[in-house]
């Protein structure tokens, strides 16, 4: 019967999971229709092409997921990262029931294919035109284990901005004042960055004469665009970056924001990016200690962190809004050194944003976290609490977790306090990236933030169940966690599947066939019924 629906015109269902809950602060009820994925657009687009009826979703909190689609669905594709697998979990099995087959997408499917396939009918790894064929052509049920398609690498094009304008537009009128045009110009990183589910795809840049007429067509719908890049380190080939927003883009027509990385910003450059109208970048700097290729510099410590706030300082006299990426928890992390110089580039550097994350592994997104899972270190967290943010799942090397979370809150209180607030709006100019500093240090990224580690820190001293989990010594979810995602999910709480709400934190390693498990691991490996179906999932493609 399914075989059968894959030779007439599909009903399906795109949906783009922005945000995994219906309980969004202040910050995000405003901006995560902004946060939107550009893959399901192109999805949406290739179904459309190969004649079959789409309904799109861009899911911001907003919206009755329970009515979002028709219930006779043929396909339903979901996009989720890793912080919304539960809730993308919970969808799949409650469309199921109905007769739809399922397919997940995104950046969970590439990290997590193992705990994916139990209760998906298809896993997609990199996904071109080729690979959603095959799932339309087939269009069956695999159960209990789904099927793992995927392609040999990213697309080598993709859609222009005008043949998936019809679904930006119907999110952007979700964002109730600012509104990103989601673009992006290349595919990959040229870094390799140990924790960056990036690092190891090869770079590359999609067509520029495209570019130039996607800005072209924007110019024609929107009277003056704010264009976020998607790009995983923008302007690697600045100049020709540079020559197709200038061949489109009269001076003054166009705001954009960018994430790259410091050794990409020279003065010229940013006196470039200036002239195109670029209002906000996002440089990493991860750490003190490591990862200096993106910075340009060999220092370490507080020569580095002089070197580094003197670069933001100039890139903040040229682009009024900077936030500046930290990763915290890193092996090369010891003592209150990492976090007094944060403090100390605070200090240098008022006018920036600064955003921490959390040490997290995300499965396969990287092969250092092989090294984690050999070592024993990567911690059961459910996948709603993977947003770098909620739960560090990787045990630090140099600290126990009460040191941690100590250093963690002091940090986040010193960043978002009243002063630090102050400091911030007198240094920065323009009313957008005012507001945007103030709100977003009050809501759920600054106060939030402060709020929740005060309360993980008091819990790892009242709560027996969470230290044991956080030292590994349980694999047993404490009830503070399961509460929580349970209201995140809300009434969809029921239709998780049974064992859907942990998974098997070394899969990775469990399915590497270069790799010898220890006697310890291969006993957990053996005792665990979801790891099996893993291990056989993957013998099977």
């Amino acid at each position: 019967m399914a075989h059968a629906r894959a030779h007439h015109r599909l009903r399906i269902g795109i949906l783009d999971l922005a945000t995994k809950s219906a309980r969004n602060a202040l910050y995000g009820r405003i901006m995560n229709a902004n946060l939107a994925s550009i893959m399901p657009q192109v999805l949406g687009v290739w179904c459309e092409e190969a004649g079959h009826r789409v309904t799109f979703v861009c899911y911001t909190g907003g919206e009755d997921l329970l009515a979002a689609f028709p219930d006779d669905l043929d396909l339903l594709f979901i996009g989720a990262f890793t912080q919304s697998a539960q809730l993308a979990y919970a969808l799949s099995n409650r469309y199921r029931r109905l007769g739809t087959i399922t397919v997940l997408g995104g950046p969970h499917a590439r990290c997590y294919p193992e705990d994916a396939l139990q209760y998906f009918d298809y896993v997609l790894g990199f996904t071109d035109r080729a690979v959603v064929k095959e799932v339309l052509d087939d269009c069956a049920p695999y159960r209990p284990v789904g099927r793992l398609i995927t392609a040999g690498g990213q697309p080598s094009e993709l859609p222009p901005l005008e043949a998936r304008w019809k679904y930006v537009a119907a999110t952007l009128k979700k964002a109730p004042t600012i509104k990103f045009v989601p673009m992006i110009g290349s595919l990959g990183c040229p870094y390799t960055c140990s924790f960056c589910i990036d690092s190891t795809v090869k770079y590359q840049p999609l067509g520029f004469e495209q570019l130039t007429e996607d800005l072209r067509f924007l110019l024609r719908q929107v009277r003056r665009p704010i264009v976020a890049w998607h790009d995983p380190n923008f302007g690697v080939r600045f100049d020709d970056y540079m020559n197709a927003i200038e061949a489109a883009v009269p001076p003054g027509r166009m705001r954009h924001i960018a994430e790259s990385s410091l050794s990409l910003l020279s003065e010229p450059h940013l006196q470039r990016l200036r002239r195109n109208g670029f209002q906000a970048l996002l440089p990493g700097i991860e750490s003190w200690y490591d990862l200096g290729n993106k910075s340009k510099t060999r220092r370490t410590g507080l020569e580095r962190v002089k070197q580094i706030s003197e670069h933001v300082n100039l890139i903040l006299r040229y682009v009024p809004y900077v936030q500046t990426n930290f990763v915290l928890g890193l092996d090369s992390d010891e003592g209150a050194e990492p976090f007094e110089l944060t403090k100390r580039f605070l200090d240098l550097t008022p006018g920036v944003f600064p955003a921490y994350s959390l040490l997290t592994a995300f499965g396969r997104a990287a092969p250092l976290n092989l090294e984690y899972q050999r070592a024993g270190r990567v911690l059961p967290f459910p996948f709603a609490l993977l947003n770098n943010n909620h739960a560090m799942n990787v045990v630090p090397r140099n600290y126990s977790w009460p040191e941690f979370y100590d250093r963690l809150v002091d940090l986040s209180e010193y960043s978002f306090s009243y002063k630090a607030i102050a400091r911030r709006l007198v240094a920065n100019g323009g009313a957008i990236p005012r507001w945007m500093n103030v709100v977003r240090a009050i809501s759920s990224e600054g106060w939030g933030r402060i709020q929740y580690h005060t309360n993980i820190r008091r819990l790892l001293d009242d709560d027996p169940d969470v230290r044991r989990f956080m030292e590994g010594e349980s694999d047993r979810l404490p009830g503070f966690y399961a509460r929580r995602i349970a209201g995140d999910l809300g009434a969809l709480h029921r239709d998780l599947p049974d064992g859907a709400l942990m998974h098997d934190p070394n899969a990775y390693l469990r399915s590497s066939a270069t790799v010898a498990l220890s006697p310890m691991m291969a006993r957990k490996a053996n005792s665990s019924p979801a790891g099996m179906v893993v291990q056989g999932a993957l013998a099977e493609h």
